[in-house]
Formats: structure tokens, C-alpha cells, sequence
């Protein structure tokens, strides 16, 4: 029987629907371009592949088309019966990802890789930060992440992707030696691997060393498709060490020309989240607000996610409302989140709420009130979702509201308690505190 990559047998005989579906998982792990052209010609050369037509289903979620995902996975159903139990199940697991409950997905995603732990395109939806583990709201879902990945380790072994992962999840947890070895060989095996290029600048931040980050990055950027679904985020990131390095007119210009909604080559949530958050950066900073490209965050935020449903999403989409002054979308943004949080289906529950008064109260210089929001949720604000870099947003937020407020011993104490590594807070007026 032909299997993939990974070893894992396929219901398909022919060797060129085999070779194209590896290729495609191939592209679908590695946030290459092509993935769904080649599920495409798996599905051509043998039209009853049931896990092509999943894999295409996948694809298609990630880009952020539901509907045309949900037809394909109709047809991975409908010939499910000539599949194997493995496929049978991986089907079954991407339906359920595909409903967009997390916590019912991770369960699946548990009892699947409890039978076949090395398949790798159901691991890909929690191996990352923002996945369903990240996106759980649990409390030490950094950790939890870490302890799951470390029980598959002997599973995978030398594998250039999970071992990207696994450096990930070591550098997010603060153990930046070990993280620096994964990271390294990663990079070693599989150079033009997109995911070990975002470990590395993660680790390069948390750290301590933006010009390293800088420099890796503006390399490595050049040998990466400028379609390809990761090269926005990864220009966010070098949008950051221009900030940091003290560079920001490059930052800007980054903004502009990678990572601003009608240039940005991943799916509507990754186009929201970036933009926002390095456009609240940037002011945090000092520098001035650009108020044409608020209100085109303002406007595409609200039409491409009109409904609250992913808590670190919302909270940027609230931060592009509460700069807007759109006080009646998010107060109906946090209605919605309240009646999720009430059936069970928002697990961070209050937190983002919480970020909505805050960052409301901040815009209309209620500097008390910002931090009255922010500081009760200060210390879980992993249940939020997304990296630690990413994260900081709220903690110069809370920083910045402490310095407008005259809370000069209370910032000299946040920046002292801050976690060991990152250096350099890009936020104005905290030199003076010495």
C-alpha cells in the first residue's frame, strides 16, 4: 500500500494521486503556495481519494473560504467507506475542526493522535501558537502546548517540521537554550522552512536580540513567495525589530508595502490582527497616528468579521472600534461575546471584555479606568490566545496608561517584573523612568 511522508498508509493505488497529495500536505504544512492545485490534481488522478478531498477541505479553511472547504469535505464523506480507519477518522476530526468548537476539536484531535500520533496534518491544527491549543482559553495553555508536544517528540524524532514546532513552544515557555538547538537544527534541515523562520524571530525577541531577528529575517524574506501565507506575518515581525532597532520609517514603510490589508497574503483574521497591532505599536511608540489607515482597519475589521467568535481576533477588532470611536459596534461586539461566553463557546469568558473597556476608556484618556480593566486580568492574559510577543500589546498598553496617569512607581514595577529576555520597550516616555 503507498503511504505518506510520514508513513501512514493511503486508500489510493495510484502512485501520481499519491505524489501529489504528499507534495500538497507538503505546501499545507509549510504555508507554501499550491497546496490546493495539488490536492486538485490528487483528486484528478484518482477522483475517490476520500483524504484529498480533506485536505483540500483544509486548505481552504485555512484561506478563510467555509463554504467551498464545507463542499469539499462533503465529498471526503461521501467516499469515506472505502478508506482506511486512520482516513476515517482524520475525516472524521476535520469536520469537527471544521464546526469551529475548539474544545470539542481538541478533544477529537487528542483521540486521534492517541491511535496514529505521526499524522501530522491533524497535529498542524495545534502545533502552533495560535491553534487550538492557543486558542482553548485555557489557563497555561503556553505550558500545555509544551508538555504536548514534548509527549510526541519520540514519535516524530529528527523531523524538521514538528522539531520547528517544538522549538516554538520552548522558546514561549522561556527555555531559550534548548529552543535555540531545536530552532537550529530545524533550520539546518529544512532552511526555507517558513515556520522555523518565525520560531527564530520569536526567539531572537524574547531574547533580547531585534538587530539578530532584523538580519536573519531581511534575508530570509527574500527567498520566501511573496504570496505565500506567512510572508505578511513574518514582515510584521521585522516591522517590530525596525521599531525596536529605532528604525521607523522602515516600519512603516513594512506596513505599507507587506502586512496592510490590501497587500497582505494571508487569510481576513491574520490581515486584521497584524495590521492593528502594529498600527497601536507604532503610536505606543510615540510616533503619530496615522488616522486614514485606522479607519480602513475600522472598516475591513467589521466587515470581514462582523461576529465575535475568536478571542485574540476580537480583541484586536475592539481596539481597531474603541480607536474609531465606534462605541455602538463594541458594545455589540462584547453583547455577542457575553452570549458565546454564556453557551459554552467562548473560553476565555471575560477577558477580552475586559480589553474592550480598556482600550475604550484609553481612547478617551481615562488613563484610571484603562488600567482598572487591564491589571485584574494581567497575569492570565495567555487565555487570550497568540504569542507572547504578540501579548505585549496589552502589557505596553497597561504601561503606557501607567505613565499618562502619573503611576510612575506602579510602571517602574511592571517593567521589573517583566518576564526575563526582551529588552527594549518600544513604548515613549519610559527612558525617564530609569
Amino acid at each position: 500500500m503507498l503511504t505518506d511522508r510520514y508513513d501512514l498508509a493511503l486508500s489510493t493505488t495510484s502512485s501520481a494521486a499519491r505524489d501529489a497529495y504528499v507534495q500538497a500536505c507538503e505546501r499545507l504544512l509549510t504555508m507554501y503556495p499550491g497546496a490546493i492545485d495539488l490536492f486538485d490534481q490528487a483528486i484528478a488522478a484518482d477522483p475517490g481519494f476520500a483524504l484529498a478531498h480533506a485536505g483540500k477541505a483544509r486548505s481552504l479553511l485555512d484561506r478563510g473560504n467555509a463554504a467551498a472547504a464545507r463542499d469539499s469535505l462533503a465529498a471526503a464523506k461521501a467516499l469515506a467507506a472505502g478508506a482506511t480507519e486512520r482516513e476515517t477518522s482524520h475525516i472524521a476530526f476535520c469536520e469537527v475542526y471544521a464546526a469551529g468548537h475548539v474544545e470539542t476539536s481538541l478533544a477529537a484531535l487528542r483521540v486521534h493522535l492517541g491511535s496514529w500520533p505521526r499524522d501530522a496534518q491533524v497535529l498542524s491544527t495545534a502545533a502552533f501558537t495560535n491553534g487550538l491549543i492557543g486558542s482553548s482559553g485555557q489557563a497555561r495553555q503556553k505550558r500545555t502546548l509544551l508538555e504536548f508536544l514534548d509527549s510526541l517528540a519520540p514519535t516524530y524524532g529528527d523531523d524538521w517540521w514538528f522539531t520547528a514546532h517544538h522549538g516554538m513552544a520552548l522558546s514561549e515557555n522561556g527555555q531559550y537554550d534548548d529552543a535555540a538547538a531545536k530552532i537550529e537544527r530545524s533550520h539546518t534541515q529544512n532552511p526555507i522552512n517558513p515556520w522555523v523562520a518565525h520560531a527564530r524571530a520569536h526567539l531572537n525577541y524574547e531574547s533580547g536580540d531585534p538587530h539578530a531577528a532584523h538580519d536573519f529575517l531581511a534575508a530570509w524574506l527574500t527567498l520566501y513567495p511573496r504570496n505565500a501565507p506567512l510572508y505578511s506575518h513574518l514582515s510584521w515581525h521585522l516591522a517590530l525589530c525596525d521599531l525596536g532597532v529605532g528604525n521607523p520609517d522602515a516600519a512603516y514603510r513594512l506596513f505599507q508595502e507587506a502586512f496592510s490589508p490590501g497587500v497582505h497574503s494571508g487569510p481576513p483574521r491574520a490581515k486584521v490582527t497584524d495590521a492593528v497591532s502594529f498600527l497601536w505599536r507604532w503610536e505606543l511608540a510615540g510616533h503619530p497616528r496615522d488616522a486614514d489607515a485606522w479607519r480602513m482597519m475600522h472598516d475591513f475589521a467589521t466587515n470581514s468579521l462582523p461576529r465575535a467568535g475568536i478571542a485574540f481576533s476580537d480583541m484586536h477588532i475592539a481596539l481597531a472600534q474603541a480607536v474609531a470611536g465606534d462605541d455602538a459596534a463594541l458594545e455589540d461586539r462584547v453583547r455577542q461575546m457575553e452570549d458565546l461566553a454564556r453557551d459554552g463557546r467562548y473560553p476565555s469568558g471575560p477577558f477580552v471584555p475586559a480589553l474592550c473597556r480598556a482600550f475604550a476608556a484609553f481612547e478617551r484618556r481615562d488613563f484610571t479606568a484603562a488600567i482598572d480593566a487591564i491589571q485584574p486580568i494581567a497575569e492570565e492574559l495567555e487565555r487570550i490566545g497568540g504569542s507572547r510577543a504578540q501579548l505585549d500589546l496589552i502589557e505596553f498598553t497597561l504601561l503606557k496608561a501607567r505613565l499618562h496617569a502619573g503611576h510612575l512607581g506602579d510602571a517602574r514595577r511592571l517593567l521589573s517584573q517583566r518576564r526575563r529576555g526582551p529588552t527594549g520597550v518600544p513604548v515613549a516616555g519610559v527612558a525617564a523612568l530609569g
